[in-house]
């Protein structure tokens, strides 16, 4: 416990405005960020890798939030995907669910919850969060967040309708040497790979500020958190996200 707190302390939060707080070393860009892509991917996959370099791309370029979840329903193929979850493979079915789809596929990338497309074709990519942006359907909710304490709070601004406040635990950055499978001898790098998921408290259209207790962040170890401000279409199946941002650990920056 003693270990989270002192990795807590140096996170620093990025979600549309900041507010630093005295000693607190902010890791962020100067502008929120304008969209959400969220990769669907496997390292037994052999088209996966141009979407994984994509996915680095979007992560230098800084201005969306851009996650990968790595799938396991390829691992029989003959590579058990180290960065593998079920939790990912249920997070891609129920998108299925969400974009009208029978099946699934990698490499996917799915935008803003709203729509999904090859997670290699970066041009498409950035068309589309762009086009989304200007459309009204980006982020439109502010947030602002600070640490304070053993509390982190999180202020988030008016809107319509009602929203999950989710934190997306994930790793910077992983190179895998693949011994086996489709992608045997290669040698690939893997960037903001999710490895767990918590809905945390629900936001109902009104300006709130919620104190969450330092005990949520339960990514111990990991290098960063997104926060997934999304809207729920039914219990279980994911709408439109309409806010978001990174905390990154300052340590591993």
């Amino acid at each position: 416990m003693a270990n989270t707190l002192m990795k807590i302390a140096k996170l620093a939060i990025a979600i549309g405005a900041l507010t630093a707080l005295p000693g607190t070393a902010l890791q962020a860009s100067d502008k929120a960020p304008v969209g959400v892509v969220e990769l669907f991917t496997s390292q037994g996959c052999s088209s996966c890798p141009p979407a994984d370099a994509v996915l680095g791309e979007l992560v230098a370029q800084g201005n969306v939030v851009a996650l990968s979840y790595h799938v396991d329903y390829w691992n029989y193929l003959g590579w058990e995907d180290t960065l593998s979850s079920e939790q990912s493979t249920e997070r891609q079915y129920d998108y299925a669910r969400t974009l009208g789809r029978k099946s699934v596929y990698t490499p996917q990338a799915v935008i803003n919850g709203r729509d999904h497309l090859n997670g290699a074709d970066k041009r498409g990519i950035n068309r589309k969060v762009n086009a989304f942006a200007d459309g009204g359907r980006g982020l439109s909710v502010p947030i602002e967040a600070s640490l304070e304490g053993d509390k982190m709070k999180i202020n988030i601004g008016a809107g319509e309708g009602k929203a999950n406040v989710i934190l997306v635990y994930f790793d910077r950055e992983n190179t895998i040497d693949v011994k086996r499978g489709e992608n045997r001898g290669r040698n690939l790098t893997y960037w903001n790979s999710v490895r767990d998921i918590q809905t945390v408290a629900m936001w109902e259209g009104k300006a709130v500020e919620l104190d969450l207790p330092v005990s949520v962040i339960s990514g111990d170890g990991y290098d960063g958190c997104a926060i997934l401000l999304q809207t729920m279409k039914s219990k279980g199946v994911p709408g439109a996200i309409i806010g978001a941002g990174v905390i990154m650990d300052g340590g591993n920056s």
